[in-house]
């Protein structure tokens, strides 16, 4: 039984948090249709694993992996969990998830709030054996006093867990963080988390939408030059350009949804160039239609995430966004998504 769509107005009315928990919660209990079998076109191999359709939910929906699952069955390609920490943290003070309607937007500053590293794997040591390709989003504890220890950590705890690992190091919301994406600490990053590694589970890093030319250009010679496997393109804005002046639209913290996804797209498409198209690249930011996964994907993504437009809109934008995607793609004379990648890039 589906009950999301009678669910929602009553969502709409709480505050964004509880609103969350009480969909989370619904997973848990199975209230969600399961979706059809993917069409063959949709599917697409990366970093060693077959990826049924390439539309994922986005690290921040389920941090805790509790319902990685349910996600899954919702028709997702893949669904990564997180963003993990060490210890467990409370995050920042409440309020700190912003709804801006108007815009389809949100804007948060939950700051890494996950019930830490043992928790998540007890859930995920749970599901082993079961299909279905769950990233793990690792990160830093706000009072670390090594942070890069703390990803090298996340690898340890999660190896042969996780179908792959996401290193966020571009949150707004954890001071001091974003300073890893700088190209003496992005090297010293990478070097260790990926010496953590005992096997050769995939690694990519998370960056900001809020780069320069020149640390985006750092930023693609690190990851060519000790071996990352893939790009996750970006994580919120701290910027506020278009957005209407509001009582929330002040409000401090990283920006997601639709007006993101010029700028995300733009960094993607950037970063495509920057690295050849030889590093895979996962498009994400604003996503809320087949349109939308379709231009990721032609300007350089080979994967796509969605996160905001799911609270404003509920599980069925899932199958709506892979129908719509396919008869783009059928359209337009490509017989799978791999045919598409990059296609505005030249």
């Amino acid at each position: 039984m589906n009950l999301f769509p009678l669910a929602k107005p009553f969502l709409g009315l709480m505050d964004p948090e509880t609103a969350h928990r009480y969909t989370i919660r619904a997973l848990k209990l199975g209230l969600a249709p399961a979706a059809a079998p993917d069409p063959a076109e949709l599917g697409i191999d990366l970093f060693g694993l077959h990826f049924p359709n390439p539309l994922g939910i986005a690290a921040g929906f389920d941090k805790n992996a509790e319902v990685p699952d349910a996600m899954l069955r919702l028709g997702m390609g893949f669904a990564e969990i997180g963003t993990v920490t060490p210890r467990p943290q409370a995050g920042n003070p409440r309020p700190r998830i912003f709804r801006l309607a108007h815009e389809r937007a949100v804007i948060n500053r939950l700051g890494f709030n996950n019930e830490g590293h043992a928790a998540a794997k007890r859930r995920l040591e749970a599901r082993r054996g079961r299909p279905g390709i769950v990233g793990v989003n690792i990160g830093a504890n706000k009072d670390s006093e090594d942070r890069i220890a703390d990803y090298e950590t996340g690898i340890r705890a999660f190896e042969g867990l996780a179908s792959y690992f996401t290193v966020n190091i571009s949150s707004p919301n954890t001071p001091g963080l974003r300073a890893l994406q700088n190209k003496a600490e992005l090297e010293t990053l990478v070097t260790r988390v990926l010496a953590a590694r005992a096997g050769t589970t995939p690694v990519l890093l998370k960056i900001a939408p809020d780069l320069s030319d020149e640390e985006l250009q750092d930023i693609a010679d690190v990851a060519a030059e000790k071996g990352l496997d893939g790009l996750i393109v970006s994580n919120t804005t701290i910027a506020r350009e278009g957005l209407v002046q509001g009582a929330r639209a002040g409000e401090t913290g990283g920006l997601s949804g639709q007006p993101l996804f010029g700028l995300s797209t733009a960094i993607l498409r950037q970063m495509y160039k920057l690295t050849g198209g030889r590093i895979p690249l996962v498009g994400v930011g604003g996503i809320g239609s087949g349109a939308d996964a379709y231009a990721k994907i032609r300007a350089g993504a080979s994967l796509v995430q969605l996160y905001t437009a799911l609270a404003y809109e509920g599980p069925g934008l899932v199958g709506t966004i892979k129908r719509d995607l396919a008869a783009m793609l059928k359209a337009d004379g490509f017989a799978c998504v791999r045919d598409a990648i990059g296609q505005d890039t030249e």
